[in-house]
Formats: C-alpha cells, structure tokens, sequence
C-alpha cells in the first residue's frame, strides 16, 4: 500500500464522519485559500500590499472577500493584485456555497433524527411507559388528571413506534395536556441501551404497558427481565405491570423483584364480575376510586389524631373519609375496629377528591340526626337462579367464586355456542350447573331459555371475536335481554334489591317490617372490553359493566404514582378482609327521612363500617356518575328511598 493510498484511506474516514469533519475540511480550505492569497499579494504586488497594511492587512481583505464576494467591486491597484482578489472570491463562492450545502444537509439530517426520536431525554422524577397499546392514552389520560396541580410534570413514553405518530395520536385521543408534558421515543423495551433514551434511572415510577399482541405476558414478563439486568446507580423507581394469565403472575413476580408490583388483570377482572353479580353498581364504585377524575385513595399522617380510636376519625374530617390506617412497618388495615388505637407514626386512608382539599373539621362538625338512623334488618341467604351467556378462559374460575359466595341449592345454567366446557369442572359445593348450546345473538336461542326465570344474567365477552367485535355480539344480546324483559312486562332491569326474592318496604325506626312481597326482573352483569361502549350501551339498562380493561390501566397509573396503594387494593380485592359493598339504604337511614352524609357515616359507624358514599338506584344509567356519589358533601342533606345502596367498606 504506498502512501497515497494510506492518505486516501485517511481522509475518506475522516469524510466518512459526516457534517462536522465536513464543516472542518471547508474551514481547512478557505484558511488556505486566505493564506494563500495573502502571502502572494505581498510577494507580486508589494505596493499594493503596502497600501493595505502589509501581510496582516491583505489576510484581512482576503478573508472578507472570500465570505463576500461583493466587496471586490470597490477593489483598485495593478493587475496582479486585482488578479488575487478575484482568485480570493471566486474560491470564496465555491467555499461558502458548499458550506451552505453541508449546513443545510447536516441541519435536515439532524431534524430527521430528532423526529426519529432516538435522542437522551433529561428528566428528572418522571414517569416512564415502556410499551404501546390503547391502554397508553388511558394511562396519559390520568396522568394529567393527577398532575394537575403540580407546577411541572413529565410523562416518557418508549415503544417501537413513529415518534411523530406517538405525540399526534396522543393529542388526537387525550386532547389537552396542562402542565404535564409528553416525550416519545422510539425504542425496543427489551433493549437495554433503547431504555436508557427515556432515562429510568432517574423516573420516579415505570409503568410496562400491557401490548396488543396474542403472547402478551410474555413480553411483559421480558421487559421485567430487562429492567432487571440493568445497573441502577442509585434507587432504583417502582415498576408496574399487569399479566393477563394468572398462571404467568409467579414468573412475572420474580422477573420483576421486589421493586415491581404485579396486577393479576384477570383476577381482579373475575372477581368484579362476580362482586357485580351479587351487588349491582360496585363496578362503577371501582371506577370512581380508581379515576383521578373524582374521588381516590391518600395516606397522609396526622399526628392531631394519635391516641384517639380510629373510629372517631371519621367524623374529624370536613372533606375526607378515614377508610383505614397504614401502619409504620407497611401494615394496611382496612376499615380497621372502630376502638383500634391510632398511632403518632401511622398514616390515615383517606377518601377524598384531592389530596389538597383534605382538611379536619372544627370543634363542631354537622349535626348527626338520629331520627334518621334506623336499623338493619338481617336477610338469610336464599338460593338463586343465574344464567351465564357466552364462555371464555375467565369462565371456570367465576363458576369457582360463584360457588364459595351463593347459597346453598342455588342454580347456574350456561348457555354458549359450544360442545359443554362444564364437564370438566370439578364439583360444586352449594351450585347445580346445567348447560344449555345456545347462541346469545339470536333472539330464539334466548327465548328458549326462559330468561324470565332466572334472577342473575352474566353476559360473557367472546373470546374467539376482536375486541370490538366482542362489544358488538354483547350489545346486541343485551339489546334482546331489554326488550324480552319488556315484553314480560317488567320494568326496565336494573333494580338494586335481589330480584325474585320478597323485597320489603322500609322499616320503621324501631325496626318493624310489614312485609309488601314484590318482584324484579332479573338483574344483568356484562363484560365489556372497551369503556367507550359502556355509554352505547346505557340503553340496554344493564345493572352492571365490567370494562376489566380500564379498570386495570387505572389501577396501574395509581400504583405509579403511590407504589403503597398496591396493599390497599390487594385487601379490597381480598374476601378475607374488609370489601366495598352496596347495602341496603334501608339497613342505615329510615327511607323518605331527610338526613346528611355524616349521619350516613355514623349509622354505619355503629355497625362496624366505614360509609364511603351512596348510589342512587334511579339513576344508574345515568352518566358518567350512573347514581353514584362517593365522599359527598357531610352537611349536605340527603334523602333515600329503600330500594337505594349505601357504599360501604365492610367485612361481610
């Protein structure tokens, strides 16, 4: 290889290193070229030069008439100099064009790049989503809700998306944004080095976006092996995630460690469908608590309070309900009993709209009116008829939990366009299964189920359908279940009592029942996947809609911004401890009585209960609160009919 070459190798590597090393070469060149024109000035035309302040002076002239070449025009001497001048500014068009070029490539190139989205961001206590879905602009969605009153805030976003269509389908879906802003990157999850373009070292949470794709746990599962094989240099951020197959939670679990909280998605999904079958509303109380739109759960400590039982906290707030304590060791005691101590190092579980407007009442808090406060009245359980249309891999377990929850003799038919999937179940204790080959769609295969003589309908989401086109098979069955329950001459299904068993008028303050049987019609629990169905479907007055999907992107962005609320949702989901219930109006306040809330809370005080809100059954197609008022005014007055539901956090 001779020298030549080697300098040819050089310098081709040199260029090869893009706009710089090219800016460098045309700045090398025009030097030269002023140097060069200057040192010959000085030697061909000396008079000239020396009009011009010799050598330093011609570098001058030489310079300015490389980067302009109009000031040549005003140029005199003999002909040699002139002759330099012009050699100086044609090299100088050539020079500076070519820069202007390299400029405007290297300017596009970096444009493009950016747009690319592959750049560093430098945040600080920001939240990351690792992932695309539809679940994203749920997640956003809340975010900015949540951040409201904050003075700056940021959400960073990676997946193996368009940058430029990340943030246009952000706008287009979440519209207005506050004050919280949104980075996208485009990325590999699975990539260590593409996660560190959103910087998680320094995030305050990492939220793992649930994919749209048939294996999803198991990219979740891998994106929890990549955060893992990563080196924090300092505290590393809490991680969120949800997996879709209980049977992946234990491998989820250990991927992610013990700074990654886990959501079994379809756990938390059967159980509501089963809670919503036996209490009408409870999905719409989840959504509320979970929404950062209206009423969510805070820890905040109250030293004011310590020595004193936990039951007289409930009436020491104006806005807030107490709902239970956190104790110093992470202990979570949800609706604890109302004579437990509170400790100067716990913190309180409080109900409330924001954390801002948490305040404790004065020495004199609303009136408790005990006129109003009636007596519950106890109910045996009684065996129920339930019909299950439609089957999917959530089915078996809600016939498991259906099982431990009925009463003794209690009924349950499946109808499904398939071969019997019952058969394999094990034995129930307190159910007879039947099975029955129908198709939920068709308006004949219902009739020949005598829906009417049934209290419960679960309507199942089609697996073996698209998400939109499982809502679409739903609607229309709950369209038919609407209007054969019309045609039975039944009003509209959506009573809150029990249907088909005696439902009594309103005690008297002493407790006397005079008992005025009257029946429901049956009461309908339906599984949708999107949340912008449920409103569609208002018309079918179905009591209840299970949206299991947004239930878990809200659950997911409350865990990101208070890792310590993964315990209270696991105790609220727990049978073995407190859960929110719907009970009767009946059972705490004398119905047509005018009271307020914190009469409400003291009736259910003396019951061992934390009083949360109300539902209104009148209006349970009503959006967006569907009769549901969760931590209302306590001076407020108020006034329930029997038939209404007191929100209450409760051990049965």
């Amino acid at each position: 290889m001779t020298r030549r070459d080697r300098v040819r190798y050089w310098f081709d590597r040199t260029m090869s290193k893009g706009t710089p090393a090219l800016i460098g070469w045309l700045g090398l060149a025009s030097v030269a070229l002023v140097l060069v024109v200057a040192s010959a000035a000085v030697v061909l035309a000396p008079r000239d030069s020396e009009e011009n302040g010799h050598w330093p002076g011609m570098v001058w002239r030489s310079l300015l008439r490389t980067l302009d070449p109009g000031t040549m025009g005003d140029d005199t001497g003999t002909g040699p100099f002139l002759a330099l001048m012009l050699v100086s500014t044609i090299g100088g068009i050539f020079i500076v064009s070519s820069l202007i070029g390299v400029l405007t490539t290297g300017l596009e190139a970096k444009i493009g790049e950016l747009r690319k989205g592959r750049s560093r961001i430098v945040e600080h206590g920001h939240t990351v989503l690792l992932g695309w879905s539809e679940q994203v602009f749920t997640v956003v969605a809340e975010l900015v809700e949540a951040n409201q009153s904050k003075r700056r805030s940021c959400v960073a976003i990676l997946a193996n998306r368009d940058k430029v269509e990340m943030e246009d389908a952000i706008r287009a879906r979440v519209g207005d944004l506050g004050r919280t802003r949104i980075v996208c990157r485009t990325g590999d999850p699975l990539k260590v080095a593409d996660v560190e373009l959103v910087s998680p070292g320094t995030a305050r949470s990492i939220l793992i976006v649930t994919p749209e794709l048939e294996d999803a746990d198991t990219r979740v599962i891998k994106v929890l092996l990549s955060l893992g094989a990563r080196t924090w240099e300092r505290d590393p951020p809490h991680v969120v995630a949800a997996v879709h197959d209980s049977a992946n939670l234990p491998a989820a679990r250990l991927a992610g460690g013990d700074r990654a909280h886990i959501i079994d998605a379809d756990d938390v999904a059967i159980r509501l469908i089963v809670q919503s079958h036996r209490q009408s509303g409870l999905s719409q109380v989840c959504t509320e608590l979970l929404d950062f739109a209206g009423h969510e759960f805070y820890m905040r400590p109250e030293p004011s309070l310590a020595g004193r039982p936990f039951g007289e906290s409930l009436s020491a707030y104006d806005l807030g309900v107490p709902a239970g304590l956190r104790r110093h060791d992470g202990t979570v005691l949800l609706n604890p009993p109302m004579d437990t101590v509170i400790r100067a190092d716990d913190e309180i579980i409080i109900l409330a709209e924001d954390d801002l407007l948490i305040s404790l009442a004065g020495d004199r808090g609303p009136a408790v009116r005990e006129e109003a406060i009636s007596t519950a009245v106890a109910r045996e359980p009684v065996p129920e008829r339930t019909l299950m249309l439609g089957w999917n891999h959530r089915a078996p377990k809600i016939i498991e939990l259906l099982d431990e929850f009925l009463a003794p003799a209690s009924e349950l038919t499946v109808a499904a366009p398939r071969e019997d999937p019952t058969e394999s179940l094990p034995a129930p204790a307190n159910l007879k299964i039947d099975f029955v080959r129908a198709e939920p769609t068709e308006r004949p295969s219902l009739e020949s189920l005598d829906v009417g003589s049934y209290q419960k309908v679960i309507v199942l989401s089609d697996a073996g359908h698209a998400p939109d086109h499982a809502d679409a098979r739903t609607l229309v069955t709950l369209l038919h279940l609407r209007d054969m329950a019309d045609a039975l001459g039944a009003p509209p299904p959506a009573r809150g009592a029990t249907p088909h068993t005696p439902r009594h008028d309103p005690p008297t303050r002493g407790g006397t029942t005079p008992h005025t049987p009257r029946h429901d019609p049956f009461a309908i629990v339906s599984e949708m996947h999107d949340d912008a169905n449920r409103e569609i479907a208002q018309v079918t007055k179905a009591d209840d809609f299970v949206v299991s999907e947004k239930l878990i992107s809200l659950m997911l962005t409350q865990l990101s911004e208070n890792r310590h609320l993964y315990d209270v949702f696991v105790d609220l989901l727990d049978p073995a401890g407190s859960e929110i219930y719907l009970k009767p109006a009946c059972d705490y306040l004398v119905p047509g009585v005018q009271a307020n809330f914190a009469t409400l809370i003291e009736s259910a005080r003396r019951r061992g209960e934390v009083a949360l809100g109300y539902r209104i059954t009148a209006r349970f197609h009503e959006p967006p609160g569907y009769g549901v008022a969760l931590n209302p005014d306590k001076a407020a007055p108020i006034t329930l009919a029997a038939d209404d539901r007191v929100i209450v956090l409760a051990e049965d």
